[in-house]
C-alpha cells in the first residue's frame, strides 16, 4: 500500500511540476479578462468602489478604460505573449487596487479598525494571492523560448 501511495504521489507532484505554472498563468489570464469585460459591459459589481476610490476621474470613462486593461493583461497572460509588459500592467492595476485602504479606509475597515475588514477591505486583500502569483508567473519570464 506504501508503494501504491508513493508512486501516485510522485505523479501527481510531477503533474503540478509540469503543468502548475502554465495553469496558475492561464487562471490569472481568465480572471483578469473576466473581470475587465465585465467594467467594459457596465456590469461589475466594483463598479462603484472604483468610482469613489478614483474620485477625481469620470467614472464613464475610468471604469471602461481600467476593464480594457485588465483585458490586454489577461489576453496577455492567456496568449503569453510580451510577458514583461504584461506584467508591468499587471503591477500597476494591482498597487492601484490598494488606494482603497490609503484613500477610502472608511469602505475597507470597520469603524477604522485595519484588522476588521469591509466586504470591499476583502476584496482589496485577496488581491495579495494574486499579486503572489504574479510573482511566480514572473519569475519565469526568462525561461521563455
Amino acid at each position: 500500500m506504501r508503494d501504491l501511495w508513493d508512486r501516485l504521489d510522485r505523479r501527481m507532484v510531477r503533474f503540478m511540476a509540469v503543468f502548475g505554472i502554465s495553469i496558475l498563468r492561464i487562471c490569472l489570464g481568465v480572471v483578469f479578462f473576466w473581470f475587465g469585460l465585465l467594467k467594459v459591459i457596465g456590469k461589475s459589481p466594483v463598479a462603484e468602489l472604483v468610482a469613489q476610490t478614483v474620485y477625481w476621474v469620470s467614472p464613464r470613462a475610468f471604469v471602461p478604460f481600467l476593464g480594457a486593461w485588465e483585458m490586454v493583461v489577461g489576453i496577455g497572460l492567456l496568449c503569453g505573449f510580451a510577458t514583461r509588459l504584461i506584467l508591468f500592467l499587471f503591477w500597476l492595476q494591482m498597487a492601484g487596487t490598494f488606494l482603497v485602504l490609503v484613500l477610502r479606509p472608511d469602505m475597507a475597515f470597520q469603524g477604522g479598525n485595519p484588522l476588521l475588514l469591509t466586504t470591499e477591505g476583502e476584496f482589496v486583500i485577496k488581491n495579495l494571492v494574486l499579486i503572489a502569483a504574479g510573482l511566480v508567473v514572473g519569475g519565469t519570464v526568462r525561461n521563455e523560448r
